[in-house]
């Protein structure tokens, strides 16, 4: 009896130079430290032959168009030198995002609107390698109380075929420890703050505003274009909303609905991590707040929202995210 288990999984993920073209990645330098593995080796709009016979029964289905599908989560966390790209960052690339280097300081990523990347991924299933080819998809960010920050991830690709095979020399040593979101690992969230995009990341002003739950998703339309002689998966559309739990006092909750009925916006910002290199900072300088609730976490009443950030001026600014400082 085959001995093949799920947990003997490795990802390889690395940026396309030439759409369809496999850009090779390999285990020593594009290995990707996942978790919350889902996999479909063949996503296929399968095609009913649907006969009319003299007696019933079901038709073969023929296989049509297809394409793969692969999500996972990775931990939010710089690179562990000021300036220098984490290791996710391919990855939120191939999300249609950004990356900015500002050596010794800084690493940015904001979204865009044309020129999106893309990146090639082999995913090993004990024994059996699969070829995702010009993946691009969407994500989600969770930087909620008492977990790891993460950033979770859904591609498609195109169907780059598979084959027997193992990983060889898969390094993970460029993947640095996170740290829990905790009261003393992250600086409270920042209502009305703003942000310089040079420079020392930074916040500066704002209300300080404890907060449980704080979610964003990025809203990506990645949709699989079956075309004869030009397969892809292309990136339509964006619209990031997130997810928000915070403890208002009266008065700041009879501040808040008045905001969510007159329809005001407003920014928001955050910075999570203590150790140098391996900070985060999230900012979003048009938010709108919808959907009031209350909720409950033991007993103590806290105010939940949706939420809504629409680009500013010129646009492609909904969101910043700035790390490896």
């Amino acid at each position: 009896m085959a001995q093949r288990r799920l947990k003997n999984t490795t990802i390889l993920a690395k940026i396309g130079s030439v759409y369809g073209t496999d850009a090779i990645p390999t285990g020593a330098a594009n290995a990707i430290l996942v978790s919350d593995v889902s996999f479909a080796p063949l996503e296929a709009s399968n095609v009913d032959r649907n006969f009319i016979r003299v007696y019933m029964g079901a038709s073969e289905n023929l296989v049509g168009t297809a394409f793969k599908s692969l999500s996972y989560s990775v931990e939010l966390v710089g690179s562990g030198t000021a300036g220098i790209a984490p290791s996710w960052g391919p990855l939120l690339r191939a999300c249609g995002f950004s990356e900015t280097l500002t050596a010794t300081t800084r690493v940015d990523y904001l979204p865009i609107s044309t020129a999106f990347e893309w990146i090639d991924q082999y995913y090993f299933a004990d024994g059996v390698l699969h070829k995702l080819l010009g993946c691009r998809g969407t994500a989600s960010l969770d930087l909620s109380a008492g977990a790891i920050p993460k950033i979770k991830f859904q591609f498609k690709g195109v169907d780059g075929g598979l084959a027997a095979g193992t990983p060889t020399a898969v390094d993970y040593t460029t993947w640095k420890t996170p740290q829990v979101v905790t009261d003393a690992n992250t600086i409270d969230l920042l209502m009305g703050c703003t942000h310089s995009p040079t420079g020392a990341p930074a916040l500066a002003g704002g209300t300080a505003t404890p907060y449980s739950k704080l979610m964003f998703d990025f809203g990506i339309d990645a949709p699989h274009i079956p075309l004869i002689g030009g397969e892809s998966v292309e990136i339509m559309d964006r619209k990031i909303t997130g997810d928000l739990e915070v403890d208002l006092t009266a008065a700041q909750d009879v501040t808040f609905m008045g905001n969510v009925k007159a329809n005001t916006m407003g920014s928001m910002g955050l910075v999570h991590g203590t150790v140098t290199g391996n900070k985060t900072l999230l900012f979003a300088p048009n938010v709108q707040l919808t959907t009031p609730s209350y909720s409950d976490i033991n007993g103590k009443l806290m105010n939940s929202y949706k939420l809504v950030l629409p680009p500013t001026g010129t646009g492609n600014n909904e969101l910043r995210i700035v790390t490896s400082f």
